[in-house]
Formats: structure tokens, C-alpha cells, sequence
């Protein structure tokens, strides 16, 4: 289950992105979820997708 709250969304999707997935897409992909869905979400408590990192910061 996905977290709704933003805060738990984001350790969350930092987590799932750091142990199972090389890239944001393939995560998205795999869970089927928006990307500007999530990206608006997170950006709300003003968190980014860095790509090189492959985290939200």
C-alpha cells in the first residue's frame, strides 16, 4: 500500500528506490502510479527527484 501522507510517501519512495529500483520510471512502471502525481506530491513538502542520486531531496 502506498503511503497518502507526504511525509511517509517520501521515506517511502526513497526506500523502494534505493533497495529495488534503478531509476524512477522503472518504480512508477512498476507500481502504477503517476509521475506527476507523485512528483506534485513530494514537491508540496518541497522534495525533488535528483536522477544521479536516484532519491528525492
Amino acid at each position: 500500500m502506498i503511503p497518502k501522507d507526504p511525509v511517509m510517501l517520501l521515506s517511502y519512495v526513497n526506500t523502494q528506490l534505493r533497495d529495488y529500483y534503478d531509476s524512477l520510471d522503472d518504480f512508477l512502471k512498476d507500481k502504477e502510479l503517476s509521475r506527476e502525481g507523485l512528483i506534485k506530491k513530494l514537491a508540496s513538502i518541497d522534495y525533488q527527484y535528483d536522477a544521479k542520486l536516484n532519491q528525492f531531496v
